[in-house]
């Protein structure tokens, strides 16, 4: 084949990957946020620096591979062995909170919030415990969290995930089978199963835990790189909420509800999954309106 045909052959196929594929990263444009909403009232800062009082950990399994499994032991729930597991250190010269990652669990805060805007950093540790060791860091900022403890594979509450994992930090996740969302989207073949990206402006897909349909991936990858602070901003409104990171919107999640009925209400959660995890600066703010993700 002659340099024309090769051209042509190449032309070819590009026309075919975008017409198959059209999320690839070098066809989405970047988007931003806008309309952003001033504070209704005074923020409330979450951690406090010194120590965890306002909050409440539990542990799942001893051997965390037994987690999606549904063993007949039971979790290690409430136990002095969460002060492993979380804990104040410093950490760059200011206070965090720390997260081990070797057990899995929860640390959920005793407050009830809705309609704010929560901004938080965090960084990865060195740390990484089986059965995740090869894997992707991987933690979790989970909000609406509402009932008991552990009733999501003995291990967290349920709740709406705003993933925290290497790859797809800001991807949404239903925590529990009885949360759903609705997210603006496509299939994205790239991905693994569901094989769903956020993209704003299409038809709206269905996330429900427990189910195939057990997630939906941010639209970019924006996290730094790891040893660097990322921050985090999630905005709440009701049963509808966008995902933000490192100033870039990845995420907007409509629709939330649990057992069916809107979802627009519950605490705040941190996760402990397999990796080390350093958090700061935790502000929550009272907001009446969400910004809007506009492409740039």
């Amino acid at each position: 084949m002659g340099v024309g045909g090769h051209m042509l052959k190449t032309l070819a196929l590009t026309l075919a990957i975008a017409v198959t594929s059209p999320v690839l990263a070098q066809t989405r444009p970047p988007l931003v946020l806008t309309d952003i909403p001033e504070a209704a009232g005074p923020s409330v800062t979450l951690f406090n620096g010194r120590d965890l009082k306002d909050w409440d950990a539990w542990l799942g399994y001893a051997d965390p591979a037994l987690t999606y499994k549904r063993p007949p032991v039971a979790p290690l729930g409430v136990t002095a062995k969460s002060a492993e597991m979380f804990k104040v250190v410093i950490e760059d010269g200011r206070p965090a909170l720390y997260v081990n990652g070797a057990v899995w669990g929860s640390l959920v805060h005793r407050g009830d919030f809705q309609n704010y805007h929560l901004r938080l950093q965090y960084k990865w540790g060195k740390g990484r415990w089986a059965p995740r060791e090869k894997e992707a860091p991987n933690n979790g900022l989970l909000y609406h969290t509402h009932g008991a403890p552990g009733v999501v594979w003995g291990t967290w509450s349920q709740s709406v995930e705003f993933e925290i994992m290497t790859g797809s930090v800001g991807m949404v996740v239903p925590v529990g089978e009885a949360i759903a969302v609705a997210v603006e989207g496509v299939e994205d073949p790239t991905l693994i199963a569901p094989k769903l990206r956020y993209v704003p402006g299409r038809p709206a897909l269905t996330a429900k835990g427990g189910t195939a349909n057990w997630n939906v991936e941010a639209y970019n990858d924006v996290e730094k790189p790891a040893g660097e602070w990322n921050t985090l901003d999630l905005y709440v409104v009701g049963d509808r909420a966008v995902h933000v990171v490192n100033g870039v919107p990845v995420m907007e999640v409509r629709a939330m509800t649990a057992n069916g009925k809107p979802l627009t209400h519950g605490a705040i959660q941190l996760q402990s999954e397999g990796a080390e995890t350093f958090f700061r600066d935790l502000v929550l703010t009272p907001i009446k309106t969400l910004p809007r993700v506009v492409p740039k």
